[in-house]
């Protein structure tokens, strides 16, 4: 799962989870295409994203997201004229996301339910101008929704022609597992991907999500590689908590930065100081590097950034310096996962047995 299909000068292309779809190993976020609703502040217009989808598709990327939330149902209706523009819809595996909702005078307008579900299929198919879906995804665990309903009303829209694969964000591990454990014991349309958010700041995933993944054949797209911006260096600690120029303040899921959080911008600068590349880069290359890891989500500003962040897998880090960034980065392991660490597991249970080599059968 997850296997290298394919490396050319400029892109790679991974199977995202026990699937036949190739994706680009760095994925197009467009949260920032459109000038409407919650997103707006920071918005681009359809000639300011223009420029940006075009240097993705010239570079060979094929793995562009959205969802009907991002800027009011605006992201999906610039892609879905861009592409159009472009010729390049069927060259394009296009994931878009549903559960916000968009009408909050409606009970249905939002969740998990069919038919919320139905309804922004038909909704973001007519904003993007296609007929299908390669990707779509559950965006947010709405904490109602019997997963059963979930999966079937998946496997509904597949055979419909209308969605091409299923997928999850934002949920928690047991629901992801339940959902992929019903759906392959009803002989019903799978999971092949999980997003999620991921990056040297944001490490928490490991604790299940990979492993989740990598035995029930998801792969994970990681979002937030560079932790809105902190991983670029354009941040510096203050009395304040920090100083720079950025959003990073205003993001929903910002937080007091500490100790931790600086010693891991500090090695993210050394890493990169040492292999001439930008802290961006090293930040999303060891994202997109990691086990489980189909893809690492990323979104721009312009197509110059764009272009620089491509570049981020042209380079491999090594394995010094990929132990300084682990070491600088890594979890103090809460209960009960601190029993599962190898330390505690060979106290507890004994050694680790040997894998078997390759040809061995007894």
């Amino acid at each position: 799962m997850d296997q290298l299909v394919h490396s050319g000068d400029e892109m790679q292309y991974y199977l995202l989870g026990k699937s036949g779809l190739r994706v680009s190993r760095v994925a197009l976020g467009t949260m920032n295409f459109g000038t409407r609703g919650y997103h707006a502040a920071y918005g681009k217009t359809e000639d300011e994203a223009r420029p940006i989808l075009r240097a993705y598709l010239d570079a060979g990327g094929n793995f562009v997201d959205t969802a009907d939330f991002y800027t009011a149902g605006h992201s999906e209706e610039i892609i879905g004229k861009l592409l159009e523009e472009a010729g390049a819809r069927d060259r394009v595996v296009l994931t878009t996301k549903f559960t916000n909702t968009l009408d909050p005078s409606d009970p249905n307008a939002g969740g998990n339910g069919r038919k919320h579900m139905i309804k922004a299929v038909e909704d973001s198919l007519t904003r993007l101008r296609t007929d299908y879906i390669d990707l779509f995804l559950l965006h947010i665990w709405d904490r109602m929704t019997p997963v059963e309903e979930v999966v079937h009303t998946f496997d509904d829209l597949v055979k419909a022609g209308k969605v091409r694969y299923a997928g999850m964000s934002d949920v928690p591990s047991w629901y992801a597992a339940k959902a992929q454990t019903y759906a392959e014991a009803h002989g019903l349309t799978r999971m092949i991907g999980l997003q999620l958010p991921y990056s040297l700041i944001s490490r928490e995933i490991e604790l299940e999500y990979v492993s989740l993944a990598q035995h029930l054949g998801m792969g994970i797209t990681g979002f937030g590689p560079v932790a809105g911006g902190l991983l670029t260096g354009k941040y510096r600690p203050s009395h304040g908590g920090l100083d720079g120029d950025g959003r990073l303040k205003d993001s929903p899921g910002y937080r007091v930065l500490g100790e931790r959080e600086w010693q891991i911008v500090a090695a993210v600068e050394k890493v990169a100081g040492g292999l001439g590349r930008s802290m961006a880069q090293v930040a999303i290359n060891w994202t997109a590097t990691q086990p489980g890891v189909a893809a690492a989500l990323i979104g721009a500003s312009s197509a110059d950034q764009l272009a620089s962040n491509l570049a981020a897998l042209d380079f491999e880090i090594p394995a010094d310096a990929r132990e300084l960034l682990d070491q600088a980065s890594a979890l103090t392991l809460p209960m009960p996962y601190a029993l599962f660490h190898p330390v505690a597991q060979a106290e507890l249970v004994g050694p680790k047995t040997a894998d078997k080599p390759t040809g061995y059968w007894g």
